[in-house]
């Protein structure tokens, strides 16, 4: 076997002003191993990356790949290398097929038919070698998460991968899609192609990996052989402190009904059904969690319920009153808040300053008002005592909220609507991108706010911190609910319901 490693960092070296991202790094990946790299947000792995496919340069540093020294000045210098990215947001052309979009790019001159049949080709050998099966003439928005993400390992593999690196991989997909990702990166690996996966999900590392390296504050802290660590052990060195890998919660003691929702219809704006005839209520003092692949009608509920999206037809209830053609400021003022999936288009203002945002659609309260203007002074001293509540870093307030890790993006939203106290908290996507240390701080927070006897609508694709932190399930497939199993059901039963099956079943 070549002893020579597949890719060698020595001394990388990157700062962004002030921000030290990365310090004095050293990574070796053994050629056809699938190694793992871990780490908080904001710890340097996604930078570390960056500088190895040409997206950074290092300030310092050598990188050696099959040993020999190679300046990696941007992407097509990484591919040339050898070196795929599948990124955690597809880059992909949705209205294009998938031999399209395998093309672009290496098109092989302004004549495409004879490029067309040496790709199509070229496709079938590699499905072949590697069990990717993709209809090559699908379009891509036609096709699920699953089949998207294949896509992009499929240009990858084209365009001569003999590494290939994947940026929180199972982020978007149900059990058994994550289940066959595995097996393809198996099959990868047993072809002799190496893998470097960023993941934040310690159960997959354990379950792929044969090496995982250990990121914290943007030094290296460990590497271990898989096989010789545990769960507990790599949380550790990745937060610095022991941290509780389970949520610990007492059973709830459900009240009044908060939020009721009648069979509530919701459409898209090309007039598309997305949530189809929906009722179910939350009661005080619990959490309800909806489980489904993203896509299936949960982001339009949520913005319904928030008065963001117009419903079709049907009736939202808080605390008994209905909320049709409310807007979001004054469903505020009745006690709903909410933690929108996606921070950076509807929760966040991304050139705001911290403390800007840490006020966003609570600005009219005249805690935050001096006369008919902003006291900028009580602005300051509220976002310093969330920044220090929520362990937010950098802890700046000062800050454009766009230099701040994904991590800590979210806890500035769900500082700012936790604590606003609400009767009602509906929120999308809690940990989306979050590092274990903030996901553990998350969800204590969220318990304790139940505990407080507040109603709580959880909406996530992470299908442990449904069944963790729900008290209630309810699963959503292709806008309709599709079952409310036992809120102990085991993975396999949810994950079914989530694609889909046992429908008649649940009902």
């Amino acid at each position: 076997m070549d002893a020579t490693p597949a890719i060698e960092l020595v001394g990388i070296d990157k700062r962004f002003g002030p921000v030290h991202a990365n310090k004095n790094i050293h990574l070796s990946v053994a050629k056809g191993s699938i190694h793992g790299i871990i780490g908080e947000n904001g710890a340097g792995k996604s930078t570390l990356m960056s500088i190895l496919y040409g997206f950074y340069h290092a300030d310092s540093g050598q990188i050696l790949v099959d040993g020999k020294e190679i300046r990696i000045t941007d992407s097509q210098t990484a591919i040339r290398a050898g070196i795929g990215m599948v990124h955690q947001h597809f880059m992909l052309v949705e209205n294009f097929s998938v031999l399209e979009n395998v093309m672009l790019g290496v098109e092989g001159g302004a004549l495409l038919k004879g490029g067309e049949t040496a790709v199509r080709k070229a496709l079938q050998q590699i499905e072949r070698e590697y069990g990717l099966d993709v209809d090559p003439d699908a379009i891509i928005e036609e096709l699920p998460v699953g089949k998207q993400q294949r896509v992009e390992i499929l240009k990858a593999l084209y365009r001569g991968a003999e590494v290939l690196i994947l940026d929180e991989p199972t982020g978007v997909l149900t059990p058994a899609e994550a289940d066959h990702l595995f097996k393809m990166l198996a099959q990868l690996k047993a072809q002799g192609k190496t893998v470097i996966l960023i993941t934040h999900k310690l159960r997959e590392i354990m379950a792929i990996t044969d090496t995982v390296s250990v990121m914290r504050r943007g030094e290296m802290v460990a590497t271990r052989k898989t096989a010789e660590t545990t769960m507990p052990e790599l949380a550790e060195l990745m937060v610095g402190r022991r941290v509780l890998l389970r949520v610990e919660k007492s059973e709830s003691k459900p009240g009044p009904v908060v939020l009721a929702v009648e069979n509530l219809t919701v459409k898209d704006g090309r007039g598309v059904t997305m949530v189809d005839n929906v009722s179910f209520e939350v009661r005080a003092g619990e959490i309800v969690g909806i489980a489904g692949v993203a896509g299936n009608g949960q982001s339009e509920l949520l913005e319904a319920i928030a008065g963001i999206r117009k419903p079709s037809s049907g009736r939202i209830l808080l605390n008994g009153e209905p909320v049709e053609h409310v807007d979001p400021a004054q469903l505020r003022k009745k006690g709903l808040a909410h933690v929108p999936e996606d921070r950076h288009h509807m929760g966040l203002v991304l050139a705001f300053e911290e403390k800007e945002n840490s006020i966003l659609g609570y600005q009219d309260d005249p805690k935050y008002l001096k006369g008919p203007f902003l006291d900028i002074d009580a602005i300051r001293k509220d976002a310093v005592e969330k920044i220090e509540k929520y362990d937010i870093r950098p802890a700046d307030p000062r800050l454009k909220t766009a230099n701040f890790s994904g991590g800590n993006q979210q806890k500035i939203v769900l500082a700012r609507e936790i604590e606003r106290d609400p009767a009602c908290l509906l929120v999308g996507q809690p940990t989306r991108g979050v590092d274990i240390g903030a996901i553990e701080f998350i969800h204590k927070r969220l318990v304790a706010l139940r505990d407080q006897g507040k109603a709580i609508l959880l909406v996530s694709v992470e299908l442990d911190e449904i069944r963790s932190l729900s008290d209630r399930i309810l699963v959503m497939f292709a806008g309709t609910i599709v079952g409310e199993p036992d809120a102990h059901a085991d993975e396999q039963e949810i994950g079914l319901m989530m694609a889909g099956i046992g429908r008649e079943a649940a009902e």
